[in-house]
């Protein structure tokens, strides 16, 4: 057990391709990048303080076909520290897990701000709207959320490194499903919920059930029933009757604006 513990202490903090598949990179002895072909062969830099998630998703974007190597790091300190020995920087994918953006806001500029132009992708355990439109705001060049499958992961970063933008269509879909509501029900939803709770406050209105709303929001059951209970906070009701009851009326109090 020792003999295999002091073997994986030593492997580098890239993840590469397969033998053979797509390995253009060399690097020379005193830790510069050789030119292959003529053609400058640049990395993906994931960043994640948790070792064990960036090193599992190091490795499983190398074998489903990325095509660039992954320097995995704990954070960007951690990388300049390495600098010198690393190649150069293609993409920077910042894992924040379950992070509000409130809380890395000030992080995603700074990298945003160093690496430009190479784009910097958000990878997150939320998919709220409010939540990627902050984090464009901060200068990211895509958000990816963890309920996708590797296949769009990869290519949301391959979008970005070609100048695009990647967006999860369930926010996409959200913005259009607001607009479709109407002009009478707007004024009132945007100034009083987000635009996620303003989804489920329209699903309550028809009287959905919370898998329902779920399902057609493509959200978790549990995260419906937190935007609820919000919902019930803001609008002071105890039960979903009287949240019904309570956003009927207000609606019928705004039927006059335009």
């Amino acid at each position: 057990m020792g003999s295999l513990i002091s073997r994986f202490e030593k492997m580098p903090a890239f993840a590469q391709e397969p033998h053979g598949a797509n390995s253009l990179m060399q690097f020379a002895r005193d830790g510069e990048m050789q030119q292959v072909e003529g053609v400058e062969k640049r990395c993906l830099l994931l960043l994640d303080s948790r070792a064990l998630d960036r090193e599992c998703l190091a490795r499983t974007l190398t074998t489903h076909g990325l095509g660039m190597e992954v320097g995995a790091f704990g954070s960007a300190d951690e990388w300049r520290e390495k600098k010198s020995a690393c190649p150069p920087i293609g993409a920077v994918l910042l894992n924040i897990g379950a992070r509000k953006v409130a809380d890395v806001a000030a992080e995603i500029a700074k990298l945003a701000t160093e690496f430009r132009p190479v784009p910097v992708v958000v990878l997150s355990d939320i998919d709220e709207l409010g939540q990627i439109l902050r984090v464009l705001e901060c200068g990211a060049r895509g958000y990816i959320p963890t309920s996708v499958g590797v296949g769009i992961c990869i290519e949301a970063i391959g979008l970005a490194i070609a100048g695009g933008i990647f967006l999860p269509a369930s926010s996409v879909l959200a913005v259009r499903h607001l607009i479709e509501t109407g002009k009478q029900e707007a004024p009132a939803l945007a100034g009083m919920f987000t635009l996620r709770q303003a989804e489920v406050v329209q699903a309550l209105r028809k009287g959905k059930a919370n898998k329902i709303i779920a399902y057609e929001l493509n959200l978790r059951e549990s995260t419906v029933k937190v935007h609820i209970r919000n919902i019930m906070k803001k609008l002071k009701a105890t039960n979903r009757t009287e949240v019904a009851y309570k956003l009927n009326d207000l609606f019928t109090g705004d039927a006059g604006y335009h």
